[in-house]
């Protein structure tokens, strides 16, 4: 099994508290033909120095460069990796379980590598002692195209993704991207398969400065929302990246999925088109809450 080559592929930012316990994990792997990228997004603490101990004793591939933010960042970490058959996403602070990378392969090797794939997992919310806070959220509804229009329902560090979609990714000039693993669902959902584990295999630590909102509390999560979807307008980047997609993929799509996409990429607000989104038949979020606020969002002309 191991003849199969893993990329593990980290973008770091001002990680020094957490980057040396994230990478011992990644050392305990029980899959063990790994290679480790890590591009440094111009990190002003120690994480530099502590990365350059780990490359002099030729454990990672370090890249130190300027600040891009973490979207562009792993982009670029991406770019940089060598030929291999499957690329898994990391971030810096959490700390993977030791079968993490043995079940992805197992389950990707299990899948036509002749399409782009993608495997993602649950996962076990903690806090920065590691502690268990709760397991993430089952998506009952499961990945497909319609949903990866609207959401991501997978997270960079628990994606792993082959070679296929990598090089799709990589040389397709993305430039409006909400998120590499957003990216990376939405080309899978549109020409590949997708694997869901529902099997936790890392623990996402909550430091109060992650990206994501994802385990906390009922109102902290509505406070987070609220200033990340209207304060932000977080949803006129969306819409780019959508318009972007279909820009770059849309004439190989097939005709269900191209009438999909076609639904949000007017560049202007159309109440009748609003409307057939308003009320189109099938879901586009996992819950029914999350379905409701889009659909307040694509009345309001936000989406």
């Amino acid at each position: 099994m191991e003849d199969k080559k893993v990329a593990i592929v980290m973008s770091t930012y001002n990680g020094e508290k957490y980057i040396e316990e994230q990478l011992d994990s990644l050392f305990r792997q029980t899959y063990k033909n790994i290679e480790i990228y890590v591009r440094d997004d111009g990190s002003k603490d120690k994480t530099v120095e502590i990365l350059k101990k780990y490359e002099t004793q030729g454990k990672i591939h370090l890249y130190a460069k300027e600040n891009k933010g973490f979207i562009k960042s792993f982009f670029e970490c991406l770019s940089y990796c060598e030929d291999a058959d499957y690329y898994s996403f990391c971030d810096q602070d959490d700390v993977w379980y030791e079968d993490k990378v043995e079940r992805a392969v197992n389950a990707l090797n299990n899948m036509d590598n002749e399409k782009p794939l993608l495997y993602f997992s649950n996962y076990d919310y903690v806090n920065e002692q590691l502690e268990f806070i709760s397991h993430s959220n089952t998506h009952k509804k499961g990945p497909s195209f319609t949903n990866a229009i609207v959401d991501c329902i997978n997270m960079g560090t628990n994606t792993v993704i082959n070679k296929i979609a990598r090089d799709m990714m990589v040389n397709s000039n993305i430039e409006k991207s909400c998120g590499h693993d957003w990216t990376a669902y939405m080309i899978v959902s549109a020409f590949g398969d997708i694997y869901y584990d529902k099997a936790p295999t890392l623990k996402y630590r909550r430091t109060g400065n992650n990206v994501s909102g994802g385990g906390k509390g009922f109102i902290a999560f509505q406070i987070w929302r609220i200033k990340k979807f209207f304060i932000n307008d977080y949803f006129k980047n969306v819409k780019e990246e959508i318009i972007e997609f279909n820009n770059i993929f849309g004439d190989k799509l097939t005709p269900d999925k191209k009438k999909v996409i076609d639904m949000f990429t007017s560049p202007k607000y159309s109440f009748t088109k609003a409307m057939k989104r308003v009320f189109y038949p099938h879901m586009f979020r996992q819950k029914m809450i999350d379905e409701i606020f889009l659909r307040f969002i694509i009345f309001i002309g936000k989406l």
